[in-house]
Formats: structure tokens, C-alpha cells, sequence
């Protein structure tokens, strides 16, 4: 998991493993969690907060959310993403601030500006209060020293889905009708406040039960954990671990890029827009925000992780499937009960790591060759990878794709402004890939290192796979089987 603060990934890692470790054992009793508790924060200094009392009081709630329940039991959510109420501390409320470079000057033009009383002398400079104030800005326009900042909290300012306010205490509310479940802030919070329901106990019960649990790792995986560590790699670790089998869900790209050029070529002949169906999050603003988008102008196919989890349970209904991905809108997804044959549970690469550390497996280099999909799948990963997968699926059906036009959206505020222009009806390009995430699914908010170095790594681990072309890769499999499409229809 990537973030500013190392303490916080080191706080995650070590519930999580320690949650799982515990479930390996037996049942997770509320001593196991006391123990947990005061292990992290043994007293009597705190660490990183004021007390040792709520220290272990947010340790509590990660606790909860790693056995996948939300963290207030008092106040328990559905929502994926949850906030830890302990946690959530000392942000301004007030979206202006007066800072100390007020001089206290004689014109107060800020207080003259301000339309709504919300400004007033204080003991040696302006204050603003926030019960009046309206965030107009006029007081920062009109103030000649720059003294007042517009400053918004970190997770409403990279919440792209206008999902998050707050209390009269202060604390963050997630609203749950508006929530798309992309997780960037989880992220973007410097307290760790806010956080995901994490299924690693429900997974170890399903091995422990017997059960064919499969994971299914997104084309996102290659470059995470270096450029000597690929598909291969991860697979052989997960299988120590006690998963029966695990596929590569590049092979889902083959499937869903195949069924959307026949989406394609239908929507070009009836000058209809369409817009991919890969990315849960996108499809989720859709859904929420621009319901008659949704209806009229979304991709049927299902995602990459759905079609490998149908295919896997058209083999074997009995399975139980884990997708492991960058993603916290994949959670959201497997919970979506009118998805048929979805995947059961949904992991980040954190969580991963986590779960093998618990049975102290560590990633290593394996020299046995592995790969189910094409490179066009293993590319969906990245910003463009849908809408070329889709391109070449086109082509190979023999279509000219010579004068199709792509609008490709990377990012919460590039969906939204394109979805927005669909609305409109001011979109010229034909087609919209839409993915959450800066730079794609490998910019997600649980990736695993930077960017920078996963690009760097996966460039070197795709550049060896064989250039198998789409549809010549998916002979091998039982394409008529299980349904490519949301309501289930063949």
C-alpha cells in the first residue's frame, strides 16, 4: 500500500497479519482482540496519538475491519469503506482559515467582503466563524495580504463523488447512496481514519473448510512486487498459502475486450456512444450520479474479474474466487448481488502480503513459465489498455477501426467531466474508456509501490510474454459456457 506515512502502512500490515494469524489458529476471541490492542500500543506512552486509550481504541476498529466488520459496532455500516471514529481528529472544520500572516490592518477588507457575518476582530487577527461562514471566498479575494487560505480536508478533497461531510463534532460521514467505493480517501487521510472491510478471515475459513478457493490476480499485479517477480511468482506463494489454484485475470481483459468490440461495431452502426465496463468505480458514478448514462450508454459485458470468476464456476460451481488487485472498488463489486456468479471476496495487494506473512511465505522468483492471457489483457492494467484491447479485438474480427475516436478518462474528476459532457451531449469521440484511478488501474489506491517503479517493472515482465493475439487465446476456453453479460443473459 502506498502513502506519505510509513507508520500508518506499518500499523495496517501489522493488524492484518496478526488477524490472520489468529484465524489460522481457531476462533478470533475478544481477548485476541485486547491482545492485538496492546501489543501495537503497550503503554504507558502512546506512539502517534494522545493516549495509549485511543491508540488501542483505533487499533479496536482496525481489528474489526480486517475480520470484514465495520469498525464502530455502535454504528455499523454496509459501505466498504468505513471511517474509524477514534482516528478521525484534528482537521479544520471550516473550509477558510485566517492564517498568521493577518496584520491585523486598519481597512478590514475581508470583513467589508464578507456578506454573510461570518468574519469578526479577534484578539490579534481576523477569525471566521465557521457556523456563518459559506465558503464564498470573497474574504481571501478581498484580502491584500493573502492572509486567508481556502484549505479543504484531505479525504472530501479526493473524493470525486461529492460523498463525504461531516458532523457537528467534526467527524467524517461517508454517504453511502453517493459512494462509489474507489478508496482514494483512505489514502489521502493522514490519520488513517477512514478505511476498508477486509475479508482475509473469511478466505482462511474457506481454505480451512476444504473448499477450492482460487485467486484471480488483476494485470495490475505484474510490476508490483518488482521486475523478478511475476505472475508465476505470486501464483506458486498463494498456493503455499492454501489456495487451490490461481489464473490471471488478464485472461478476463481477453474475455471482456472480445465481447465489447461486438458492443463496439453495434453501437458505431447506430451512432450510439458507449463507455467500457472494466473500471467498478466508474460504473458506480455512473449508476449514482448519472443514472440515464447508465441505462442508455454503458457496456453490458461484465469486468475482467467477473468473466474469470464465471468461467471459473462454470468448471466448478463449488469454487470460492479472490480477486487480488490495487483496487477497494472491487469490494464493493463482489457485493453486488445482482451480478451472477461474482467473485466472492476481493483482496488488496497489502492484504496479500499480509495473509503470507502470516504463514511466513515470502515472494520469490520461480523460473515456471505462466500466462493465460494475451498481452492485450495483461495491458488492461494501464490508461488505454481497455481501449486498445478493445481495438485489436476489433480488428481481428476483421473491422477498420481507422476512424474510431477514443476519450480516455484517467482519474475521479476526468470520469466525472466526461460523464457530465455525455449528459450533455457534447461528446465527439466515439467511445469513453473510464477508469477511476490516475494513470489506471495501476495507480490504484492499494498498489503496491510507486508508479513509477511498477511501470519500470512491468515494461520488463511484458515485454517477455508471447504475443498471442486475443481471440486466438480464448479457442482455449469455454466461452459458451457462462455469460459474458451483467443480467446473465448469454
Amino acid at each position: 500500500m502506498i502513502t506519505n506515512d510509513k507508520g500508518l502502512v506499518e500499523l495496517k500490515h501489522h493488524v492484518i497479519r496478526e488477524v490472520c494469524r489468529q484465524a489460522w489458529q481457531g476462533e478470533i476471541t475478544h481477548d485476541d482482540r485486547e491482545r492485538i490492542a496492546r501489543e501495537i500500543s503497550p503503554g504507558p506512552k502512546p506512539h502517534y496519538r494522545c493516549c495509549v486509550y485511543r491508540e488501542r481504541e483505533i487499533v479496536r476498529g482496525r481489528v474489526r475491519l480486517a475480520m470484514g466488520l465495520s469498525p464502530d459496532a455502535l454504528h455499523p455500516t454496509k459501505n466498504v469503506v468505513a471511517v474509524i471514529p477514534a482516528a478521525c481528529d484534528d482537521c479544520p472544520i471550516q473550509d477558510h482559515t485566517v492564517t498568521d500572516s493577518c496584520r491585523f490592518c486598519l481597512g478590514k477588507a475581508c470583513l467589508n467582503a464578507c456578506r454573510f457575518d461570518a468574519i469578526a476582530p479577534g484578539d490579534t487577527k481576523m477569525k471566521i466563524d465557521p457556523v456563518k461562514c459559506r465558503s464564498c471566498g470573497q474574504c481571501a479575494k478581498a484580502c491584500p495580504f493573502g492572509a486567508i487560505i481556502h484549505r479543504e480536508r484531505p479525504c472530501k478533497l479526493s473524493c470525486p463523488a461529492g460523498a463525504i461531510s461531516y458532523d457537528e463534532n467534526g467527524l467524517c460521514l461517508i454517504d453511502e447512496e453517493k459512494c462509489v467505493h474507489c478508496g482514494h480517501c483512505i489514502h489521502a487521510c493522514p490519520f488513517g481514519a477512514i478505511g476498508s472491510k477486509i475479508y482475509v478471515v473469511d478466505i482462511i475459513r474457506a481454505i480451512q473448510a476444504g473448499k477450492r478457493v482460487v485467486a484471480m490476480c488483476a494485470p495490475a499485479t505484474e510490476g508490483q512486487f518488482g521486475k523478478n517477480i511475476g505472475m508465476a511468482a505470486v501464483r506458486a506463494a498463494l498456493k503455499k498459502a492454501g489456495f487451490a489454484e490461481m489464473v490471471e485475470v488478464g485472461l478476463g481483459g481477453d474475455m471482456t475486450a472480445a465481447y465489447e468490440a461486438k458492443e463496439w461495431i453495434e453501437a458505431l452502426r447506430e451512432g450510439r456512444k458507449m463507455t467500457t465496463s472494466c473500471c467498478p468505480a466508474f460504473i458506480s458514478m455512473m449508476h449514482h450520479h448519472f443514472p440515464e448514462q447508465y441505462e442508455q450508454n454503458k457496456s453490458a459485458t461484465v469486468s475482467p474479474m467477473v468473466a474469470v470468476s464465471r468461467y471459473l464456476k462454470s468448471q466448478d460451481p463449488d469454487c470460492v474466487t479472490v480477486f487480488i488487485g490495487p483496487c477497494i472498488a472491487k469490494k464493493g463489486e463482489t457485493l453486488n448481488e445482482n451480478i451472477a456468479d461474482n467473485a466472492d471476496f476481493a483482496m488488496t495487494y497489502g492484504e496479500m502480503v499480509a495473509l503470507l506473512d502470516s504463514k511466513e511465505i515470502t515472494l520469490l522468483p520461480v523460473e515456471e513459465p505462466y500466462q493465460e492471457a494475451s498481452v492485450y489483457g495483461k495491458r488492461f492494467a494501464g490508461s488505454g489498455g481497455v481501449a486498445n484491447a478493445v481495438l485489436e479485438a476489433m480488428q481481428e474480427m476483421g473491422e477498420d477501426t481507422s476512424g474510431i475516436t477514443l476519450l480516455r478518462c484517467a482519474g475521479g474528476e476526468e470520469c466525472r467531466k466526461a460523464l457530465t459532457l455525455l449528459k450533455a451531449g457534447r461528446i465527439k469521440e466515439d467511445f469513453i474508456e473510464g477508469m477511476m484511478c490516475p494513470g489506471g488501474c495501476v495507480g490504484g489506491p492499494s498498489r503496491h509501490q510507486t508508479e513509477a517503479l511498477v511501470e519500470r517493472a512491468r515494461s520488463e515482465l511484458l515485454a517477455a510474454a508471447d504475443h498471442r493475439g486475443i481471440l486466438e487465446n480464448l479457442k482455449n476456453y469455454p466461452m459458451d459456457q457462462f455469460s459474458m453479460f451483467r443480467d446473465g443473459h448469454r
